[in-house]
């Protein structure tokens, strides 16, 4: 058997920590380039759009907010009803808020107690409408 000398030893460990640097290097560059392009504005919309249409919690969050957006615009239309009135129109406002802000809190609430009254409704019209 032949005994290795300590220098070719060393060159073969230089081989190796250079293919291992080389091998690290190319995957830092891919990374580099994957981070880039996640970075890209339409990118980050598209994630975040993701995001959205995919987590229920933000989907109830959106639709309770929208619930009270709507409700406070439908009260401020019926409360104003087009009244030039200065007073009128800040009561309007006041109240537009305070009724979003009021059922966007509550969507959960009122939602439940909606169905009931809706299937209430249907039952009850279902009842009165069978034959005697």
């Amino acid at each position: 058997m032949k005994n290795r000398n300590e220098t070719d030893s060393l060159n073969e460990l230089i081989i190796q920590q250079q293919k291992q640097c080389e091998t690290e290097l190319n995957l830092l560059r891919e990374q580099f380039h994957i981070t880039l392009e996640s970075l890209k504005p339409f990118n980050l919309f598209k994630t975040v759009f993701h995001e959205v249409t995919t987590s229920p919690e933000i989907q109830n969050d959106l639709v309770s907010n929208a619930i009270g957006l709507s409700t406070g615009f439908i009260s401020k239309k019926l409360l104003v009803d087009g009244s030039h009135s200065a007073i009128k129109s800040v009561v309007g406002t006041l109240a537009q808020f305070a009724i979003a802000n009021l059922v966007s809190k509550h969507s959960e609430t009122i939602k439940t107690i909606g169905s009931n009254l809706i299937k209430h409704f249907f039952n009850n019209h279902k009842n009165q409408k069978t034959p005697l």
